[in-house]
C-alpha cells in the first residue's frame, strides 16, 4: 500500500490548465486532498488561504479596481469564508485583467450561493471525492490505466467487451488489487489515513466526525445544539444501502420530520452522503417510491456506526456503489444511476443508464453466485428489449466469467474498479 500523498486523482485529468480562461472552483468533503491537488496543478499560481483571519482581513481592504495586481491570477482557498471576493473577482475577470482563478471549499451550499449571486454562466464546477481504488493503485503515476468500469460506462456490448477479458489475474496482479480493496473496505478513502499506523487511523477519523460538525456543519446550518444531529448522523449511517423512510428516521432521532429533511440535505451538501432514485419505469410491477441513502466514504461509515469488524452485505454494497457513483462524477460523465425494486420485492441494486440504453448490476458479497443473483436482471432485460446491453453481478470471488443470457457475467469488484 503507498503512502505517498502525492497520489494520481482522475480529477485532474478533466481539470482545465492554469493558462486557459477560466473560473474554477472545487468542493469537495474536508480533507479529500482539494489543496494538496491544486498546488499540484497550479504550482505557478499564488496560493491564499482565507481559513486564516489574518488572509480574509487583508483580502478585504483590496479593491476590486486593484484586484487584478495585488492578488490576480490566484488559488483561493476556504474562498467561502470570504463573500467580498467573488465580487472583486467577477470585475477583475470580466474586465479582462485576469484571465484565471481557482476557488475551493468543502463548505458546498455557501459556496455554491456566492456563485449562483454573483459569477452564474462564469465558472466550471468540479468535485473531489475521497480515492478510489484505482487512484491508490495507480500510486503516483503520471497517466495511469483507467478501471475496467470506465470500459462498461461506455455502454457497448458487455459480451464483446468482457470476452475480451482475462477469467483469472495470477499472482501480484490479483494481490495488489485485493490488498486495495481491503484497505478502502476497512479505512475508506481519506488520502491524510494512508501514512498512519493503525491506531491513528482510528483517532483520526473520530477527528474527523468532531471537525466536520464543528467546522463544516456550523457553516452550513449554524445550529446551536449538534447533539440532535450528532444522532442523526449516526442512525443514517446504520442505514446505509437502505430505502430511506424519513418518518422512520426522524422517529428514531427525536426530531420533527421537516428536520430529519433539513439534516439530511446538509449531509448530502456537505458530500457525507448521497441517494439513488428508485428506477421510475414500471417494468413488471408496481415498483417502490423511496430512494436508498449511501455514506460516501466506508471508513467515516464505520466509525459512524460502530463497524469494526468484518464487513456485511450494506458496507460492501455501499462501497461498490460509492465507487461507481465516484468515478461517474469525478469523469463528469452523463450517465444516471437508479436502484428497481418492485412491491413484491424483487430487486436489481443498480440500473445504470445512458440516453436509452441500460446495463443492470447486481451486488453479492460471497464469493459465489447463485442464478437466484441475477434472475431479476433477466426479467427486466426481457421488459427492456434492446435497451438492455447487459448485466454485471459484482461480487468477492475470483472468476471474470458468463452466467447467463442476456450478457450477464460475473466480475468481481476488484476487477471492475482497477486496470
Amino acid at each position: 500500500m503507498s503512502d505517498n500523498k502525492q497520489l494520481y486523482r482522475w480529477l485532474s485529468k478533466y481539470m482545465p490548465e492554469a493558462s486557459e480562461k477560466r473560473l474554477v472552483v472545487l468542493t469537495g468533503a474536508r480533507q479529500t486532498g482539494k489543496t494538496t491537488l491544486v498546488k499540484k496543478i497550479y504550482s505557478g499560481n499564488r496560493y491564499i488561504n482565507l481559513d486564516a483571519p489574518e488572509n480574509r482581513e487583508s483580502i478585504r481592504s483590496v479593491s476590486a479596481y486593484s484586484w487584478y495586481k495585488d492578488v490576480g491570477e490566484a488559488v483561493l482557498d476556504e474562498a467561502q469564508k470570504e463573500p467580498s471576493i467573488f465580487e472583486k473577482v467577477k470585475y477583475s475577470y470580466d474586465s479582462g485583467k485576469i484571465s484565471f482563478t481557482a476557488m475551493l471549499g468543502s463548505a458546498q451550499i455557501l459556496l455554491l450561493h456566492n456563485i449562483r449571486e454573483t459569477l452564474a454562466g462564469r465558472v466550471f464546477l468540479y468535485e473531489l471525492w475521497p480515492l478510489m481504488l484505482s487512484e491508490i493503485l495507480a500510486g503516483n503515476e503520471i497517466e495511469p490505466e483507467k478501471p475496467l468500469l470506465e470500459e462498461i460506462l461506455q455502454l457497448q456490448s458487455i459480451d464483446v467487451l468482457l470476452n475480451s477479458k482475462k477469467e483469472i489475474l495470477l499472482d501480484d496482479e490479483a494481490a495488489k488489487r485485493k490488498e486495495a480493496e481491503a484497505y478502502l473496505l476497512k479505512w475508506g478513502g481519506m488520502p491524510e489515513l494512508l501514512h498512519l499506523n493503525d491506531d491513528d487511523k482510528f483517532k483520526w477519523l473520530q477527528s474527523y466526525e468532531y471537525t466536520y460538525l464543528e467546522r463544516d456543519l456550523s457553516d452550513l446550518a449554524k445550529l446551536k445544539d449538534l447533539e440532535p444531529f450528532r444522532k442523526f448522523q449516526k442512525l443514517t449511517a446504520l442505514r446505509s444501502a437502505k430505502l430511506l423512510n424519513y418518518a422512520e428516521l426522524s422517529r428514531d432521532a427525536g426530531i420533527s420530520l421537516d428536520s430529519a429533511r433539513r439534516y439530511l440535505e446538509y449531509l448530502k451538501l456537505s458530500y457525507q452522503t448521497i441517494s439513488l432514485q428508485p428506477f421510475y419505469e414500471n417494468l413488471t410491477s408496481s415498483t417502490v417510491k423511496s430512494p436508498k441513502i449511501y455514506i460516501v466514504d466506508i471508513g467515516i461509515l464505520r466509525q459512524l456506526a460502530g463497524f469494526s469488524g468484518e464487513i456485511n452485505g450494506e458496507i460492501y454494497e455501499t462501497y461498490v456503489i460509492s465507487e461507481i457513483y465516484k468515478w461517474i462524477k469525478s469523469g463528469q460523465k452523463n450517465i444516471d444511476l437508479f436502484f428497481y425494486r418492485t412491491r413484491s420485492g424483487m430487486e436489481i441494486d443498480l440500473l445504470i443508464k445512458s440516453g436509452e440504453k441500460f446495463i443492470g448490476l447486481e451486488i453479492k458479497m460471497g464469493k459465489k453466485i447463485g442464478g437466484a443473483d441475477f434472475s431479476p436482471m433477466q426479467a427486466v432485460a426481457k421488459k427492456l428489449g434492446k435497451r438492455w446491453l447487459g448485466g454485471v453481478c459484482v461480487y468477492r470471488g475470483d472468476r471474470l466469467y458468463k452466467l447467463a443470457e442476456p450478457a450477464i457475467w460475473a466480475v468481481p469488484s476488484y476487477r471492475l474498479f482497477s486496470p
